[in-house]
Formats: structure tokens, sequence, C-alpha cells
């Protein structure tokens, strides 16, 4: 058996954040993660010669947690942020628009942006001006907030289909990962007061320049290294067993591991498979899937970096030609990601269903698509890559610290008050480190004062 101050189960976002921030203060931590790389859902690997990301991820300028993990892993220069909003959005058989923000104070950021655009008519645009600013007044903290739908309140505030498809579900598909009608207001709310009506610059859209797994998990793997930590990777932890001074945990089928702390940052089945004891409702939290489609082609039809659709199944479209390593391999081509959230009704379609559904739809987002001959084509499905964000979902979302002493919990899922994102698990990371720093000030296992550090409130923006 060997020992450690602090387990961390888990090496995605929020199990890194956790062993890093425990570790910079002082404690011996050692983390265990059963696949065999760091970074959780946000990883890449090999097709061929290409790099691929099993999907497609973005920060905003608004995600200060996430922003400050990359440069305590040092890759900050290999992402791109934008310098103003700037999403080009396309409707086939509809037309084009642009939503660029100006330099004015929120809301009024939006101001010109939403005058010129085109896929609104006037009243339309009056209409979402006046919600979004009933928007901006909600108390998102209410309670009552969460037992209520946003597609219902999207209604009462006479937002009508085209309204929805083309504003609110463009940027709520992506972050909160259901339909409007499926989405617990106080997280919709969530989203747009931080991301669109509070600070002008907050929805400002970064992106990874390298592959994800460079970016998180090589990255990760040197900076825990530097820091101290013990990793294992390929390692499934068993059922976390209390003790007197502290915790058993059993690695692979003969291996234990003692902790006089654990954090555990897993998602809720496998929490709830290592410490039942904490009733975690799994189940009625639920997930959604998000599809992600890959086309290659042998010439360029898309020349932003990325564009967003409208009355499309086809949401977002990203050039991945440079992050693959295409353009090296193969001047003069091109690497679609197509992103598809809420994906309910497409995750179990066959490859050969999900070409033949999509690619009118290409066709119609980009003139040119006809003529450019398809390379390669595949598709990578991840069937609960997120909590399901539906009304009353926040009652089964659990904070950092348990009924159990010493055992915390981390992930996009616990209660951060943000959906189910990067920044949301990087924030969880820090809560639970931090919670597990002030827990005592004894070291359990050593018998050493503990490393102390500031308590983060959940749910609160930086």
């Amino acid at each position: 058996m060997t020992s450690t101050d602090v387990a961390v189960v888990g090496g995605g976002l929020a199990g890194i954040t956790a062993a890093l921030r425990l570790a910079d203060a002082g404690r011996k931590v050692t983390l265990v993660e059963g696949k065999p790389w760091l970074g959780g859902l946000t990883h890449s690997f090999r097709r061929g010669e290409l790099d691929v990301d099993n999907g497609q991820h973005v920060f905003l300028r608004c995600c200060t947690a996430y922003r400050g993990l990359l440069d305590r892993l040092g890759v900050t220069e290999q992402t791109h942020l934008q310098d103003r909003l700037d999403i080009a959005v396309r409707q086939p058989g509809v037309g084009a628009a642009r939503l660029r923000r100006n330099n004015l104070p929120a809301p009024l950021h939006l101001g010109g942006a939403l005058l010129g655009y085109r896929l609104l008519n006037p009243m339309q645009r009056v209409r979402f001006t006046k919600a979004a600013l009933a928007m901006k007044a909600l108390d998102r903290t209410d309670p009552a907030l969460d037992a209520r739908g946003f597609g219902d309140w999207l209604r009462e505030q006479g937002q009508d289909a085209q309204t929805v498809r083309a504003m609110w579900d463009l940027v709520g598909l992506a972050t909160l990962n259901v339909p409007a009608d499926d989405a617990s207001l106080a997280l919709a709310a969530m989203v747009f007061q931080v991301g669109l009506l509070t600070d002008n610059g907050a929805a400002d859209i970064g992106w990874s320049r390298v592959p994800l797994r460079e970016l998180h998990g090589d990255a990760a793997a040197r900076a825990l290294a530097e820091a101290g930590v013990t990793v294992h990777t390929s390692t499934r932890a068993g059922t976390v067993r209390p003790g007197k001074k502290g915790f058993t945990l059993r690695l692979r089928d003969t291996d234990e591991l003692a902790a006089g702390q654990v954090v555990l940052a897993v998602p809720p089945p496998a929490a709830a498979r290592l410490a039942p004891d904490l009733g975690i409702d799994a189940a009625g939290l639920g997930s959604s899937p998000i599809v992600n489609v890959h086309v290659v082609l042998d010439r360029p039809v898309l020349t932003e970096p990325f564009v967003a659709g409208v009355g499309t199944p086809i949401q977002w479209v990203f050039d991945r030609t440079d992050t693959s390593g295409l353009a090296a391999r193969r001047p003069g081509a091109q690497y679609l990601a197509v992103s598809l959230s809420a994906a309910d009704e497409l995750v179990d379609l066959p490859v050969a269903e999900l070409r033949e559904l999509l690619f009118p739809d290409l066709a119609g987002l980009f003139p040119t698509f006809g003529e450019a001959e398809v390379v390669d084509f595949f598709v990578t499905r991840e069937r609960t890559a997120t909590f399901r964000a539906a009304p009353g979902s926040q009652r089964l979302r659990p904070p950092a610290v348990t009924a159990i002493q010493d055992l915390f919990l981390a992930g996009a899922w616990t209660d951060t008050g943000w959906p189910a994102t990067m920044e949301g698990a990087v924030r969880s990371g820090d809560t639970a480190a931090d919670a597990a720093l002030n827990a005592s000030t004894v070291d359990k296992r050593a018998g050493r004062p503990a490393a102390a550090g500031p308590q983060r409130r959940q749910g609160v923006p930086a």
C-alpha cells in the first residue's frame, strides 16, 4: 500500500485543476485516471495523418478560470482569442448575417449588429431586444427560475420560432446542450447574462491552435510532474473506503492507495459507484449527447475560422485544416469539423445516414461545397457529453463538500452555477481543492500542518 495526502480520481480538466492547486499549496497529491491520457472529454486521436479532436471546444473571454488554467499549463499562446466577438451566421435558403460587437458598454455593444441582422425582420429585432433586457433583469439565483423552462419564458416574451432559432438557440444550444424547451431558465439566464449582457468583451470567442491533447493532456502531464504530483493513467479506481485515518482506494486489481483526503473528479455515474453512500442521483441528472462530423475536402469551401448555421442541424462548422496538420500534408485541402449539440435524435444514426442528412445543408451553407471532392468523412460521438441542463437540475448538482468528511466532488456537473463547460469544470476543481485545503489544519496521514487556501463561493462568476 502506498500513501498520499490527497488522492484525486479523474484526469479531466476538473481533476487536473484540483491536483495542481493542491500541489501548489504544498500537499502530496496522487492523481488516478482510468484512460491512457489526461484531459477527459477534451482529447485528440490520430486518424491516418490527421490529429483529430473528439469535438470542437471553444471558450469565451469571460471564462476566467479556464484561461487561468491555460496560463498555469503554459499554453495560452497556443490558443487564439478574438479581439472582439465576430460570428458569421448563415441560414440555408434565407441568407447570411454577422454578429460583431462594437466597443460600447453592454448591452449596447451588440446594437449595431442587431440592426443589421438580416435573419430577423425589424419587429423580431425589437421583440428580441425587449426580451434580452428582461433576461438581464432576472435573478438567476432564485430557485424558482431553475424550475421553469427556458422555452416557456421565451414564448411569454413574444419570441417566435425564427427568433429562437436565429438568436437564442445560436448561443444556447452550444452552451446548454439542450434545446430551449428542455433547458432550465436559471442556467439560460446565467449564459446570457454573463456571456452577452454584462460585459462587452465577455463573449469574445477563443479556441485552440493545436490539438486538444497537446493543449490539455500533454501540457497537464508536464505541469503535474513539475509540481510533484504522482500520476497513474490507465488505472481504474475502486470504491473509496473511509477509515479512521482517511481513505483507502483499490487501484487496478491488487494495489491500494491510502489518502487523507479524496477528490472525486469523475462523471456522475462513476462518482455514484466510487462513493455509493453519497446518494448521487446520476440517472435523475441525466446526460445530453454531442455528435461531431468530420469532413475532409480536396479544396477550401469555408473562408472563415468558423460559421454558425441557423435552421439546420448544422449548428457550427470550424476550419480545422491547420490544427489537424492537414495543411502541411495536403496543401489546398480543407478539414471541416461540424458540431451538433443536443444531438439526441442524431447520436444513433449510422454514418451513411448522417452524411445523407447533412450534405444538402452543407451545400446550402457553402455554395462551392458541391464542387469539392470528399476525401474523408467520419463521425465521433459523445453520448454522455454533458449533464442535462433541464428544469430542476440544480437540486441534483451536489456541492464540492460532501456529507463524508474529507471527501470532495469536482466536475462540470457539480454545483458551479455554470452549465457543463470547460469553465465549469475548472471552477469545480478550484472549489474542491479550496475545500480540501480548508477542511483541516492537520494532515491526517502525515500529522503535519496542511496548507491553507481561500474558500471560493460556488456559482459566482469572477
